[in-house]
């Protein structure tokens, strides 16, 4: 499959000046459009006490759905900066764009996030979620972009299919514990002696293989459009059935869960990412591709109108659904429980007292509904007011 998405990339060079004939591809913004939105269910998730998962279909497939999140926004993100960079034509533009956009949102994580999720501004705890992840990879891709973008699709799939190998140095170089915390491993990082404790939720590898992956795949959207949809049904499809018969044997084979087939077969590790979960989160999102671009009415033309300002939308749900939920929490039990949210996205709450799913799901379309209008908006805007600041959100 790797050699099929990026044969003729090795001859690829910009054009010398912008390119006109690439515009905006409303297939990748119906599909991000879709992740921003089943994000949500997850966020709300978070705020109603229900578990990551659990043995119902129910609170099992609530968590599932929302596991093509990160993989299609990091992957297609990756696409879309060398959309962008095709058209400005000058890879010198796309990599200041990149370091500066990645350096703003790690700022953003830290900051403007941070208050989202907690509604305190105490600093004692501190997430690198998804947009500190994002970030840091869009400043290592601004590094990347230098190469041709058959190299850096290559460099993205070798580090997911390798990315496991990173245990080695963690093993053998323990002392660098921050270091491999922050790249691979994951867990807590002491900023400084007396310094907040920051929570690495979202690692840097396989994310940026991901994200380089996406960015080589946007050679394929050059081409015709009958060419463009044999190959996204090929990659996709491909990892589909590559999933099915690696996981499946694995889960076949592996014994101590008594849990039904396709419970053990899906759920696949995310934190910390695993091969197994990239391919079945990113080969049905590229064979969807396709699709998505043909696809018409008013569903598609709301996903499109998200997936044109994810990270304006993204930086409105947080504080959105957090004070949703609260309304919904004095609705209900006459208080807020703010307090059990200090430490949000990490929070435990004992079984009696959590969200049954149908006031989970109320919240969520309350959220999307509220969020369409605003973000029609601001895409409305950025269309007026092309590049500038707006550009960076």
């Amino acid at each position: 499959m790797a050699s099929t998405a990026f044969a003729a990339a090795s001859t690829y060079a910009p054009p010398a000046r912008p390119s006109a004939g690439v515009g905006r591809i409303a297939g990748i913004d119906v599909l991000r459009g879709l992740v921003m939105v089943l994000m949500a269910i997850d966020h709300v998730r978070v705020y109603s006490g229900v578990p990551a998962g659990g043995p119902t279909a129910g609170v099992f497939f609530t968590r599932w759905v929302t596991h093509f999140c990160a993989p299609a926004f990091v992957f297609f993100a990756g696409t879309a900066a060398f959309l962008y960079g095709h058209r400005l034509g000058d890879r010198k533009k796309l990599s200041r764009y990149l370091a500066t956009r990645g350096l703003l949102l790690v700022v953003l994580e830290l900051t403007v996030i941070h208050v989202s999720w907690t509604f305190t501004f105490q600093w004692g705890f501190m997430l690198g979620g998804v947009i500190w992840m994002f970030g840091w990879c869009m400043i290592l891709m601004a590094g990347l972009v230098r190469f041709s973008p058959a190299n850096v699709g290559a460099f993205g799939i070798v580090v997911m299919l390798a990315q496991s190998v990173m245990h080695l140095p963690a093993r053998l170089l323990p002392s660098l514990e921050p270091l491999w915390n922050f790249l691979y491993t994951g867990g807590g990082i002491q900023l400084g002696k007396r310094g907040p404790d920051l929570e690495i939720l979202y690692n840097i590898i396989p994310w940026i293989g991901v994200m380089a992956a996406g960015y080589g795949f946007g050679m394929l959207l050059l081409r015709d459009a009958d060419e463009r949809r044999r190959i996204c049904l090929r990659i996709g499809l491909g990892s589909i059935a590559a999933f099915l018969l690696i996981a499946g044997t694995i889960t076949a084979l592996r014994g101590g869960d008594h849990r039904a087939f396709v419970y053990r077969l899906l759920d696949q590790n995310k934190y910390r990412d695993s091969q197994l979960f990239l391919l079945m989160t990113l080969g049905p999102m590229i064979a969807l591709l396709p699709f998505a671009d043909d696809a018409r009415g008013r569903i598609a033309r709301a996903l499109e109108t998200f997936g044109r300002v994810p990270m304006f939308y993204y930086l409105l749900h947080i504080p959105l659904i957090h004070a949703l939920s609260l309304v919904a929490w004095r609705l209900r039990d006459g208080t807020t429980h703010s307090g059990a949210f200090a430490t949000a996205p990490y929070i435990q709450l004992p079984p009696g007292q959590r969200w049954g799913l149908p006031l989970l799901y109320l919240v969520f379309a309350i959220t999307i509904a509220i969020l369409y209008p605003v973000c029609r908006w601001y895409a409305s805007v950025k269309a007026r007011h092309p590049g500038g600041v707006l550009r960076y959100i």
